[in-house]
C-alpha cells in the first residue's frame, strides 16, 4: 500500500515551491524507497520553477541531488538492503545501452525520461500522487521529499562512515563542476583556466581545475562578495567581468588567452558563450555546463575565430562523470582530504524553506544550500 510523505512541489511554471503531503508508491521490482537525510538545492530545480526547463506534468516534485537510507526494497531486487546508505544520481545508468557500454553512462538512454516525471519504463506510471492525480518526479527521484521511491538505476551505495549531509552534494553539483574541469576541459598542469559563474557548480569547477594542476585559475562573478569563497576552493584570481578575466589571462600568456573557459553561469545566454570563446587561446576549449532557457537558439560566435583559431566548444552533462565509478571515487577523495564537501554547505534549510532557499541563491547569499531532514 502507498505511504504518505511530505514533498516540495510546484503546481505550475513559473511557480514557487510549496510543501504538500503526497501518496508515495511502495517499491516495485528494481526499485527502493529511501528516507532522505539531505538534499542539495541545485539551480536546475529553479530552472524548472522559472520555466527555463519545461517538464512533462504538473504538479512536479523537485530535487535531484540527495542522500539517504533505504527503508524498503522491491521484490526480486538483489544487491540492496534496508539500512543501506545511498547517494542519488540525477542521471540514471542502466549499464546496458550503447552509451553505458561506451563508458559514457552520463548519456545513458534512460536520460530521455528525466523530465517526464514518470517511470522510465512506463510514461503513464507515476510513483507520487496528490489528491489522486499524478505528481511528476524531478529526474525520477525528487529529493525535496522526506521519502522517495526510485529505480535502482538512480542510486549508488556508499560507505556508512561518510556523513550523509555532505555526501548529498556528490549526486550532481560536485561531479558536474569537477568533471567540467578535469574531464570536459582536459585541464593539465600549468594551464590557465577561467570559470564563469561562482555558484554550486562553479566552485567545484575551481576544485577540479586545481586538482588538474592549473596554475592560474580565474573566477568570474559579478557578486564581488564571492571572492573569498572562490579562493577557498582554488581560485588564484577573482574578477567581476569576463572581459577583465580574459585580459588577465592574455597578460600572462603572451597574448594568447586561457587554455579553457568553463561556463557555469546560473542562467546561460548566448552572449556568455561568445564571450567565453573570445577569452581562450588558439586550440583552447570552452566548456558549457550551465543551463538557461533550453529552447533558446543562437550565440554570437565569430565563426572565423572558431575555425581559424581551431577552438573547441564542448557541452558537458554531469561533468562527463560515470555515476557508479566517479561518485565512489570522489567520496574517497573527500575521505582522503583531497576534495572539499563540508565547506560547500553554506546554508541549511528545512523542507518548508525551499522557496526561501532559492530566494537566497538569487541574492547571492548562499553557495550551496542544503535541505536537512530530521
Amino acid at each position: 500500500m502507498p505511504i504518505t510523505t511530505r514533498t516540495s512541489i510546484i503546481r505550475s511554471s513559473p511557480g514557487r515551491y510549496e510543501t504538500v503531503e503526497v501518496e508515495l508508491d511502495d517499491p516495485r521490482q528494481s526499485e527502493v524507497t529511501v528516507k532522505l537525510a539531505a538534499s542539495g538545492l541545485c539551480h536546475s530545480d529553479d530552472h524548472v520553477a522559472t520555466g527555463d526547463v519545461p517538464v512533462g506534468v504538473y504538479p512536479y516534485a523537485g530535487g535531484h541531488e540527495g542522500s539517504g537510507v533505504i527503508t524498503a526494497v522491491g521484490p526480486s531486487t538483489p544487491g540492496f538492503a534496508v539500512g543501506d546508505h545511498v547517494v542519488f544520481s540525477f542521471l540514471p545508468a542502466c549499464g546496458r545501452c550503447e552509451f553505458c557500454a561506451r563508458g559514457m553512462s552520463n548519456l545513458c538512454d534512460l536520460g530521455a525520461s528525466l523530465l517526464t516525471g514518470a517511470r522510465a519504463d512506463d510514461p503513464s506510471s507515476f510513483r507520487m500522487h496528490l489528491d489522486g492525480e499524478p505528481v511528476g518526479q524531478q529526474c525520477g527521484i525528487s529529493t525535496f521529499s522526506e521519502h522517495t521511491t526510485v529505480s535502482i538505476d538512480s542510486v549508488v551505495k556508499i560507505d556508512k562512515s561518510i556523513p550523509l549531509r555532505s555526501a548529498a552534494l556528490i549526486g550532481c553539483g560536485v561531479p558536474t563542476g569537477w568533471g567540467s574541469a578535469v574531464k570536459s576541459a582536459n585541464l593539465e598542469p600549468g594551464d590557465t583556466a577561467i570559470v564563469m559563474g561562482i555558484g554550486g557548480i562553479g566552485v567545484n569547477a575551481l576544485q577540479g581545475a586545481a586538482h588538474a594542476g592549473a596554475t592560474t585559475i580565474i573566477a568570474v562573478d559579478p557578486v564581488a562578495t564571492k571572492e573569498d569563497w572562490a579562493k577557498q576552493f582554488g581560485a588564484t584570481h577573482f574578477c567581476t567581468s569576463i572581459e577583465e578575466a580574459a585580459e588577465h589571462a592574455r597578460s600572462i600568456t603572451n597574448g594568447q588567452g586561457a587554455d579553457a573557459t568553463i561556463v557555469t553561469v546560473g542562467v546561460v545566454e548566448g552572449e556568455h558563450i561568445g564571450e567565453a570563446l573570445a577569452s581562450i587561446r588558439k586550440a583552447g576549449t570552452v566548456v558549457v555546463t550551465g543551463l538557461g532557457d533550453i529552447t533558446a537558439v543562437g550565440a554570437p560566435i565569430a565563426l572565423g575565430d572558431l575555425t581559424l583559431m581551431q577552438k573547441r566548444l564542448q557541452g558537458s552533462l554531469f561533468g562527463e562523470s560515470n555515476p557508479r565509478k566517479d561518485i565512489p571515487n570522489l567520496l574517497r577523495m573527500y575521505q582522503a582530504g583531497q576534495l572539499k564537501l563540508d565547506e560547500l554547505v553554506t546554508s541549511t534549510y528545512t523542507l518548508d524553506q525551499v522557496a526561501e532557499a532559492y530566494d537566497d541563491m538569487h541574492a547571492g547569499r548562499n553557495l550551496r544550500g542544503v535541505v536537512v531532514f530530521d
